[in-house]
């Protein structure tokens, strides 16, 4: 494929920014592209893994405390009325798939945004109340709202630029690497061991860091 056929694919917009990091070196421009896919690619293991261990600990401690539908009282545990909705959406595409609305299922169902959203400031009580015990107690140390609600926010931007095929080569990759651990840890030790023995970012960030023409 040529570099102007694969440009058309990309789209030149996309494309650009590629251009423009690479001072307009088509081939660099294309290498850079590769390397961006390749990260996105290797970031998809710690993801998944926080993803998964933050819904079902904050669904493990709510269900203790309100039992294991506890999303169809939203008043009691405290949750907005957006948050209400999409439970509502959840149910309701479950039931449209024919398949049976357990408890299980609708966590499943729930997106990344609306468990990070229990971390923003408007959820304190919950988080006094019920939350804080999403925290391993073998963590090396304590887990508070504020400790871990701008780092949720920022690994959810990262999350849907990667889902949506964005640039991230711009970003400090190494640092929200660490962050996304830092919050496997402190939900699940267990996790955390088995994503290090998974995870292949270390192995595909360049070693010698990721150089870009400054727009």
């Amino acid at each position: 494929m040529s570099h102007d056929n694969f440009e058309e694919a990309l789209s030149l917009e996309r494309f650009g920014r590629y251009l423009a990091w690479a001072a307009d070196d088509r081939g660099q421009a294309i290498a850079l592209y590769g390397l961006n896919t390749r990260l996105s690619e290797s970031l998809y293991t710690p993801l998944q893994t926080l993803e998964v261990a933050l819904r079902n600990r904050i669904h493990t401690v709510l269900a203790e405390a309100k039992g294991d539908e506890w999303y169809s009282d939203a008043a009691a545990v405290l949750l907005s009325a957006h948050q209400s909705e999409q439970i509502s959406k959840a149910i309701d595409e479950l039931g449209k798939a024919g398949k049976p609305v357990t408890a299980g299922g609708v966590v499943a169902s729930l997106t990344f945004n609306f468990w990070t959203t229990m971390f923003n400031k408007d959820y304190e009580t919950l988080w006094q109340q019920t939350l804080h015990r999403i925290v391993d107690p073998t963590a090396s140390k304590g887990l508070k709202r504020k400790s871990c609600s701008g780092s949720l926010a920022r690994i959810r931007v990262l999350r849907n630029r990667i889902a949506h095929h964005e640039p991230i080569l711009s970003w400090n990759l190494s640092k929200h690497h660490n962050e996304i651990l830092g919050l496997i840890e402190w939900l699940s030790p267990p996790a955390r061991r088995w994503c290090h023995e998974n995870d292949r970012f270390p192995q595909v960030y360049p070693s010698e860091g990721i150089k870009l023409r400054q727009e």
